[in-house]
C-alpha cells in the first residue's frame, strides 16, 4: 500500500491533469503532416481562440462576482455587529 502511494506521488502533474502539456494539442508531427496533406477541412483556429477568450472572460467575471459577494458578506456582517 505504501508503494502505491509513493508511485502516485511521483507521477508528473500532466497525468493528473493539473498542468497543461506544453507540446500542444497535436504531439506527433507526422499526424499534423497527415492532416495537412489529406483533403480534410482545415481546423478553425479563430473559433478556438474565441472559445479561449470566452472562457477567460467567464473566469474573470466569476472572480469579480466572488470578490463582490465576499465584500457584501463582510459589509453586512459589520452592519449586523454594529447593531449589537
Amino acid at each position: 500500500m505504501l508503494r502505491v502511494l509513493l508511485n502516485l506521488c511521483r507521477r508528473p502533474a500532466i497525468r493528473f491533469g493539473l498542468r497543461r502539456d506544453p507540446r500542444g494539442r497535436f504531439r506527433d508531427p507526422r499526424f499534423v503532416s497527415f492532416i495537412a496533406e489529406s483533403n480534410r477541412r482545415p481546423i478553425d483556429t479563430d473559433f478556438h481562440d474565441a472559445v479561449l477568450r470566452g472562457r477567460k472572460l467567464v473566469r474573470v467575471l466569476f472572480n469579480v462576482g466572488l470578490a463582490g459577494g465576499c465584500a457584501w458578506v463582510v459589509l453586512e456582517s459589520a452592519k449586523a455587529l454594529s447593531v449589537f
